[in-house]
Order: C-alpha cells, then structure tokens, then sequence
C-alpha cells in the first residue's frame, strides 16, 4: 500500500473517531436541556397518561446511553428516526434541505474561489500599490462585517431599493435552473462575500511568503517578468496552503450558512435546524448537527489529501 493510501485511511480512521466523539457530544447536550420533552410537545395541558404514551412512543424511559447506541446504529444506517413535530422520516425531512445547502454552497464556490485565487495573484503582483491598499481595506471590512448584516445591506439594496433581485429565497420544484440562480443569488453573494476576502488574503500571504525564496530571486536574475514570477513559479508551490483555506471555506459554506439562512429564509438545512430548536425537535436537531460535523470532517480529509497531492515533498515518509 502506497504512502498516500495509508495517510487517507489513517486521517480517515481519526476523522471517524472525531464524529464518534461529536456524535456523543451532540445526543447528551439535547439530553441535558432543562425540561420534559413529552410535555413541549403535547402542551402543558397534556394528562399524564398523555405524558406517559409520549414518552413511552420517543424511548424516554430507557437509559440514555441505550438510547444513544440506539440512535448511533440507526444514524450509521442513515435512519435518524421520526420527527417529533412531523412524524416524518428525518432523513427525508433534512435530506432535501441538505441538497438545497450543497446548491447554495456550490453556487457560491463558484463565483468565489476563482475570484479569490485571481485577486490573490494580482494584489501579490501589485503589493505595496494602491490596489493592494484599497484590496486589503476592503478584505478587511468584509471579514469583519457579520453575516447577516452584509444579508440586509444587501436585501436593503438589490431587493428595497433597486428591486432586482427577490429578498426572499424561495425555492419550489418546478423553478427552472435560472430561476433558482435568480432566487438564491443574494444568499449566494452574502457568502462570497464572506469567503473571498479570507482566501484571497491567505493566497496573497502564500504567495508572497515564497517571493523570498532562492529560486524566485534566480527567475528574477534571469529576467524573468513579474507576472511569470508569480504564475509560474511561486503559484505552484503555494497549491497547497491555498488548498486548506479553500477547503476550510468550503466547509463554512455548508456548515455556516445557518444565519445566512435564517436571514433570506432560504429552505436549507441551517433553517431546519433553526425551526428544529424553536420547535424542541431534537431527533432533527441531532441529524442537522451530525450531518454538519461529517461535512467538515470530509473536507478537512479532502484538503489534507490535496495538500498532498499538489506537494511532491508530502507524497513520501520524512
């Protein structure tokens, strides 16, 4: 077995027993929230014979760590029970909101990491210029802004004032692809936002932090132009720390869009866990919170294996 493949099982074995750990993190936090789960779904009017079949019907009288390796073997098996408001499966209750995330999160990416590598590259170019200055201004003050302020200027703007797009994201099954284009383009942009500024800061530092070396000041000597310089020598090796961040961005875009969500009432799976909480119904509050924390986790394993990938250095054992 090759050096590559032992890593990616090695980081794959860590990663299933971080969501072990998380699993348990995420079942005894809803377990240790104050109040009678049977009674905030019946009503406080609810007889206790009432009281007695729900809590009979959700598995309450059973010992937590047996109900907890009973939702643990249902959750490997993609069975995340029934929703405690619904009756429905969870898994089709969160399944649909989740592709609706991964179409929000890939629109998104698209725009945004193209445009962040470029950028990276040009204010590395131009560093120390007023470009550089104003880019880095502006980086900052997106950074800095929280998410759902960035969703109101935005709604104030392109929906109040401006009209073109709607404030509200909507999305139904017969919307055609450009009509959902339409309707999440602000949630959409929201992210970019977001995300652009932090990977085009880290591609810039990269880039830069390679300018120093040995064999760029050699392609200098030789008469090498600057864009050449930075394309062709120093973004190459810069692949894989630009790798991470756009990987750790892409993982906020699936699981840090709850607010984002939440403020353009985008069908999503950061609304259903919004709407699962307000409503205490925690078998689909654990699957939203399980569902993020293996997101991530796949994520972190695809930037380490890109990392790798890009780095010839990595590929073998020190």
């Amino acid at each position: 077995m090759s050096y590559l493949a032992q890593l990616v099982f090695k980081r794959l074995g860590l990663g299933l027993a971080m969501l072990l750990v998380v699993s348990v993190i995420i079942f005894f936090m809803v377990e240790l929230l104050p109040g009678d789960i049977a009674e905030a779904v019946l009503g406080q009017g609810a007889t206790e014979e009432n009281l007695a079949a729900m809590r009979e019907q959700m598995g309450l009288n059973k010992p937590a760590i047996l109900r907890y390796l009973e939702w643990l073997s249902g959750a490997v098996m993609f069975d995340f029970g029934s929703s405690i408001v619904t009756q429905e499966p969870v898994i089709s209750v969160v399944g649909e909101r989740f592709m609706n995330t991964l179409f929000l999160a890939a629109y998104a990416a698209v725009i945004a990491v193209p445009m962040a590598i470029t950028l990276g590259v040009l204010v590395a170019l131009l560093r120390n210029t007023i470009f550089d200055r104003v880019a880095n201004v502006l980086t900052l003050t997106s950074i800095s802004s929280p998410e759902f302020f960035l969703g109101y200027i935005l709604i104030l703007y392109f929906s109040v004032e401006w009209g073109m797009f709607p404030a509200i994201s909507n999305l139904n099954e017969g919307m055609s692809l450009w009509q959902s284009l339409e309707r999440t383009f602000l949630p959409a942009l929201t992210l970019v936002l977001v995300v652009v500024a932090h990977m085009m800061r880290m591609t810039r530092a990269a880039i830069i932090n390679l300018l120093a070396s040995p064999y760029i000041e050699m392609a200098r000597l030789k008469g090498a132009p600057p864009w050449k310089v930075i394309v062709k020598h120093a973004l190459p090796n810069a692949w894989a720390p630009i790798i991470n961040v756009v990987a750790l961005n892409l993982a906020y875009l699936i699981t840090g869009v709850v607010l984002v969500e939440v403020v353009f009432v985008y069908p999503g799976v950061g609304q259903a866990l919004v709407d699962a909480v307000s409503k205490r119904d925690f078998p689909v509050v654990q699957a939203c919170c399980l569902i993020f924390a293996a997101t991530f986790i796949l994520l972190n394993l695809a930037a380490d294996v890109g990392a790798i990938l890009t780095n010839p250095r990595l590929r073998h054992p020190k």
